[in-house]
């Protein structure tokens, strides 16, 4: 299919973007453009304008220092996942970068665009609200921080206002007790995620001294597993811990909420999650080891 005709302005600034946005009631920004054009497409969308960021290089690139990772909101998912600063100071991330769609996705899609289309079988907003990440949005007259945890309040939708553009992702870089691991079961046909778990733990005399665990693809935001991370931090770091906290999954899970579709039921969901939430937990332990 064919999107509907929708005028196209390309912006040469984050302040001219913010203000077409103004102008022009209904509009949606471009960036990569892997999430929005295959919804224009599919005419599941028809805003009445295309606000082009695409160009703004102020937008790309990253930034660390020993204590935050600062990704422009146009950065690639290829350039995030191939990022020595990232893969040391936040692995869980990198790693979902790297598993996103194929190259061609990798190499267009931005990590801006990904967090604000919100689409619940994404990869990155499961990763980014378990490592605590914070995202710079601004407009025509201010700018301001959001916690990763606050900016998804449902099925594609986020916290950003009218004239909003997410600019840049703030990541805390990893403390040296502390290890993250990313695991997914990936949908066989389009790579998206039917259940992604991200998994950060604190680690000192061999025992778990805190933790987060998150999982997407399964509800329509993701979902903190508070049980899991409540039993995880009271046992040791044996194997059999392991299972007992995993076993937690599906006491986070409100059945109201669960996701279903063709490919996967809700039930077949919620019953395969704590398969997922073990092996991210397995894999971020052995990590910290």
């Amino acid at each position: 299919m064919f999107p509907p005709e929708i005028d196209y302005y390309r912006a040469g600034s984050v302040v001219e973007a913010a203000k077409l946005l103004l102008q022009h009631s209904d509009s949606k920004v471009l960036a990569g453009g892997h999430s929005l054009i295959p919804v224009l497409k599919l005419r599941l969308a028809a805003p009445s304008a295309l606000i082009d960021i695409g160009r703004i290089s102020a937008l790309r690139g990253i930034a660390a220092d020993s204590s935050t990772i600062r990704i422009g909101a146009l950065t690639t998912h290829s350039e995030i996942a191939s990022s020595a600063a990232v893969s040391q100071r936040a692995p869980a991330l990198a790693e979902a970068a790297g598993m996103i769609g194929d190259p061609a996705v990798r190499n267009r899609g931005t990590i801006g665009g990904n967090i604000a289309h919100a689409d619940p079988a994404s990869d990155l907003p499961q990763v980014l609200v378990c490592l605590g990440a914070r995202f710079v949005v601004t407009n025509s007259t201010a700018e301001r921080v959001v916690p990763a945890g606050e900016f998804f309040e449902g099925l594609m939708t986020t916290a950003l206002g009218d004239s909003d553009i997410v600019t840049a992702v703030e990541v805390p870089a990893a403390r040296p007790e502390e290890s993250s691991a990313y695991v997914k079961f990936a949908h066989p046909a389009s790579r998206y995620s039917v259940i992604g778990v991200a998994a950060k733990v604190s680690v000192k005399d061999s025992r778990c001294t805190a933790a987060s665990v998150v999982i997407g693809g399964v509800c329509p935001t993701p979902v903190r597993l508070a049980a899991v991370e409540e039993a995880l931090v009271a046992g040791d770091l044996m194997e059999h811990s392991i299972e007992v906290a995993a076993a937690q999954t599906r006491d986070s899970l409100d059945d109201d909420e669960v996701l279903g579709d063709i490919y996967a039921s809700a039930a077949y969901r919620k019953a395969v999650a704590q398969v997922w939430v073990r092996r991210a937990l397995t894999a971020v332990i052995a990590r910290s080891s």
